[in-house]
């Protein structure tokens, strides 16, 4: 159940993190204007509050992670959002990245 709600609080950290920083982007950007800006600073806010809960107390281990799981997320959003499409290179990187947090956060580790 910890790797469960670990890999969810990725996952939400992700949303808040990158839709935050897309926020800011459509405001400055693409012209959108002030709110999507203020809400994209909101959400960037709530991403800090979300890697909190993480069961690990490691800051370091869980940035490090996070780092992988933000690139295959962000690629990802950018599919979604943007109508991206990933190149082999992407997705080979992006994979490279999922297996680094998988090594960095679920490794067994004697205590």
């Amino acid at each position: 159940m910890t790797v469960a709600r670990s890999i969810l609080l990725f996952i939400l950290a992700a949303v808040a993190e990158i839709g935050g920083a897309w926020l800011v982007w459509q405001g400055v950007r693409e012209h959108r204007g002030w709110m999507w800006m203020g809400l994209g600073v909101i959400a960037l806010g709530l991403y800090g509050f979300v890697a909190t809960l993480q069961p690990d107390a490691n800051f370091g281990r869980i940035l490090a992670a996070y780092g992988g799981v933000f690139v295959a997320g962000s690629l990802a959003w950018g599919m979604v959002a943007d109508g991206f499409r990933p190149d082999r290179y992407d997705v080979a990187g992006a994979l490279i990245c999922l297996v680094g947090v998988a090594v960095i956060m679920y490794a067994p580790r004697s205590t």
